[in-house]
């Protein structure tokens, strides 16, 4: 049921990128409402994971995959309709490149991002990375960020306020998707020394 909910995110990501570029008032608050539903499905997700003893090495992929898709491609949409930074897609790929190579290196010896069998073995490793904390704030940015820069571009949003706090969130979100990439890097290291 978890995985299924991680792939419907996917699934209405793709209908909001539709209904942005259709750019007509309805479309683009569809595009904001079905927003609502791609962020709450993914706590959603984790907690019928946890809920239903459903918790899987394959659902902790499905849901990084999930995540990654659906950050990268409000990013990239938000870039090509030109209500951002092209900056901000580039850095937020080049960072999730990166740490799920290393991600996957650490998996194939056993480990995963987040849980029990996390990768991350410092303590401040994990708190910035792995700790509920920082994975809900981290959420919680990227989510205000997305739905603030589309209500932005309602009609009702005359002062601008609405997007500008979007655009606000959306750099807090980059420099949070960078700060959280750093302990991946540095700790993956061990994943390379010859047994």
């Amino acid at each position: 049921m978890a995985n299924i909910i991680t792939l419907s995110r996917i699934f209405m990501v793709f209908i909001v990128v539709i209904l942005l570029f259709l750019n007509t008032e309805k479309t683009t608050l569809g595009a904001l409402i079905l927003t609502i539903f791609v962020m709450w499905f993914d706590g959603l997700d984790g907690y019928v994971a946890r809920k239903f003893n459903e918790v899987s090495k394959l659902g902790a992929v499905l849901d990084i995959m999930g995540d990654r898709i659906v950050e990268n491609i409000f990013w990239i949409t938000f870039c090509a309709l030109g209500w951002i930074n092209v900056a901000v897609p580039i850095i937020v790929l080049t960072r999730g490149i990166i740490t799920d190579s290393l991600r996957s290196l650490a998996l194939a010896q056993g480990y995963t991002a987040f849980g029990e069998k996390t990768m991350m073995q410092g303590k401040i490793a994990k708190f910035i990375v792995a700790s509920n904390f920082s994975r809900f704030t981290y959420a919680l940015c990227k989510a205000v960020a997305f739905l603030f820069i589309i209500a932005g571009h309602l009609s009702f949003n005359y002062d601008h306020s609405i997007l500008a706090l979007g655009i606000i969130c959306a750099y807090i979100a980059v420099a949070f998707c960078v700060l959280r990439g750093l302990p991946v890097i540095f700790e993956s290291k061990r994943f390379f020394e010859e047994k």
